[in-house]
């Protein structure tokens, strides 16, 4: 454990965190975590807990946790999709050199669909930019 603790602890949720702020100053000398906000990462929102006000400090150090978890969060986006390109790529050498008659009827379609849908989504990006570049 390190020699001092943060001042804050986020306990990750769905759309963002519960924000707590760490003590030790007690009898016990154990942690204490009091819940002082939940910060919403999507929209950049923080709710005092309770009638709690928030200080500068803490709304400071919440809105740069949510900036940093957004760009986290962006870049492991980043990463499950070049992680998809590979999976697409093993799927080909998989359908063409191993997979059964049986597998393939079961997971064609699916697998049609899911890349049809997908092919469209990205031409019609793609068109988009295009069009842009050129200033139409």
């Amino acid at each position: 454990m390190p020699d001092h603790l943060p001042e804050y602890y986020f306990r990750v949720r769905e759309n963002g965190a519960a924000v707590f702020r760490l003590d030790t100053e007690n009898r016990q000398s154990r942690i204490e975590m009091d819940q002082i906000a939940v910060a919403n990462v999507k929209n950049g929102e923080i709710k005092a807990n309770g009638d709690r006000t928030l200080s500068d400090q803490d709304i400071e150090t919440i809105q740069n946790w949510i900036s940093e978890r957004r760009a986290l969060l962006a870049q492991r986006s980043i990463d499950d999709i070049r992680r998809l390109v590979d999976q697409l790529n093993l799927t080909a050498q998989w359908a063409q050199s191993k997979a059964t008659d049986a597998e393939l009827v079961e997971l064609n379609d699916d697998l049609l669909f899911a890349m049809h849908d997908l092919r469209s989504v990205l031409v019609r990006k793609k068109a988009d930019r295009i069009q842009k570049a050129r200033g139409s």
